[in-house]
């Protein structure tokens, strides 16, 4: 099975969900979110970890997870203001079998206070 790397900036509730899960899943989208966006590179999650997370809630939190490539082939990558801002769409109701096609355990790679 292939893998690609994503990355997922969180605040620390959302971090506190994954922890519960054993670092296995990210918990479902709230009623005002319709889409799970995980982006492609690390250093767009770094910056929305540092300048919207850390401003939003105090901080915030870069993890990095493989996803089975095959699962991802059925979404495009969307521009979200430009080409360094890459990220896939995930509607909400295919959060759970996103969570199934994750490869191994998700990973904090970068805090910030």
């Amino acid at each position: 099975m292939a893998g690609i790397n994503l990355w997922r900036p969180v605040g620390p509730e959302e971090l506190a969900l994954i922890r519960a899960s054993g670092m296995k899943t990210f918990p479902p989208r709230l009623p005002d979110q319709p889409i799970f966006y995980p982006v492609t590179t690390h250093a767009y999650a770094v910056k929305i970890a540092r300048d919207w997370n850390v401003p939003a809630s105090g901080s915030g939190f870069v993890t990095r997870f493989e996803v089975d490539q095959a699962f991802l082939e059925r979404y495009a990558v969307q521009e979200a203001g430009g080409k360094d801002h890459q990220e896939y769409w995930i509607p909400a109701e295919d959060l759970p079998a996103f969570n199934a096609a994750i490869i191994g355990e998700i990973k904090i790679v970068d805090s910030f206070p």
